[in-house]
């Protein structure tokens, strides 16, 4: 397999999707390439010029970009989502317990395969790569990790691997609308450190809450982003999740347009937009995206562009964590309202 050695690659996104951290990370000067599986995700990514690899993440490693420092990743999540399989839950103490093993540098291979999905497996790969850097004497400067809120745990075992081999280290759950992202989107964060402290990104904008307004809460901070700020829709509309609240599917989720999205989902286009006259419509791509703080014209490219737009980290969500793991402020991209 060719190394890529080309000095303009100093970034390596494992599971990159469409390019959420990607994005921010050209737009602070960074050069990122990503690993994606995805061919559909992939042809996204090329039509917005993001250097990409299609393959699969454990058929690579560090020494393959040894001119990479930084390393990014959003392993899947089907397994350990609220709306996903559970397998991944079900099975946390083991892939804890695979953390240890690999820490000690103890072959995992036979456990891995007795995982009911592989797909669990590979929220283990990021630790893969920054134990085999640190090994060869390359370690990472910085390492970016995100995933949905249930895998926290495994991010606060891997903090405690990684400090043992020199890194600062903080890890928690980052509500989206608290940095200007207009959706309710909660994700498990892990951000490393070889030089300087690690810290998460203090919020921009006030926490949505159920009946409080945009100007009700901490007057420090700016207010959250409506759906009404950022979809260019006119009069007021309704927006009925494609998923239950509370996990009933009966209890379709709703929200107003002045009212952040709820978490968008691979599902997205299955919400229903009714307005006042009870008119019904879907989101196009181009809103979804809005949503998740694409540029309005991003080339959304193959199939499954929902599943696309849901799986991808919000680009000015990772603008944040990138800012504070680089010790940067956050430059704010075009597509944040």
């Amino acid at each position: 397999m060719p190394q890529f050695t080309s000095p303009e690659y100093d970034t390596v996104d494992l599971f990159a999707g469409v390019g959420g951290l990607d994005l921010p990370a050209g737009a602070i000067g960074l050069h990122p390439v990503g690993i994606e599986k995805s061919p559909d995700a992939c042809a996204t990514r090329r039509a917005a010029g993001l250097a990409t690899i299609h393959g699969d993440v454990r058929h690579y490693g560090p020494d393959d970009f040894p001119a990479a420092r930084r390393l990014l990743g959003g392993p899947p999540c089907q397994t350990f989502s609220a709306t996903g399989t559970g397998t991944g839950r079900r099975e946390l103490d083991i892939v804890l317990a695979l953390v240890a093993m690999m820490a000690a540098r103890r072959p995992v291979e036979r456990e891995l395969a007795a995982l009911a999905d592989e797909r669990t497996a590979l929220v283990l790969e990021p630790l893969r790569w920054v134990l085999a850097a640190a090994d060869a004497g390359r370690p990472y400067e910085t390492v970016v990790l995100e995933q949905v809120p249930a895998v926290l745990p495994v991010w606060n075992a891997y903090a405690a691997v990684l400090r043992a081999v020199g890194y600062s280290v903080a890890a928690g759950v980052l509500k989206a609308e608290q940095y200007g992202v207009p959706q309710t989107r909660r994700r498990a964060v892990l951000i490393a450190r070889l030089y300087g402290a690690a810290a998460l990104p203090e919020p921009t904008h006030r926490p949505y809450r159920p009946g409080v307004g945009q100007d009700g809460g901490d007057g420090r901070l700016l207010p959250w982003v409506s759906m009404r700020q950022t979809l260019n829709r006119p009069g007021p509309f309704t927006v009925v999740s494609n998923y239950g609240t509370g996990g009933d599917p009966a209890a379709r989720g709703r929200r107003t347009a002045d009212m952040p999205a709820a978490t968008v989902t691979g599902k997205v286009f299955r919400s229903r937009i009714v307005s006042r006259d009870g008119t019904e419509s879907r989101f196009t791509p181009s809103e979804a995206g809005l949503l998740q703080t694409f540029p309005a014209d991003h080339p959304w490219s193959g199939r499954d562009v929902g599943q696309q737009i849901g799986n991808a980290v919000p680009p000015l969500l990772g603008e944040h964590i990138l800012a504070a793991a680089l010790g940067t402020g956050a430059r704010h991209l075009p597509a944040a309202a």
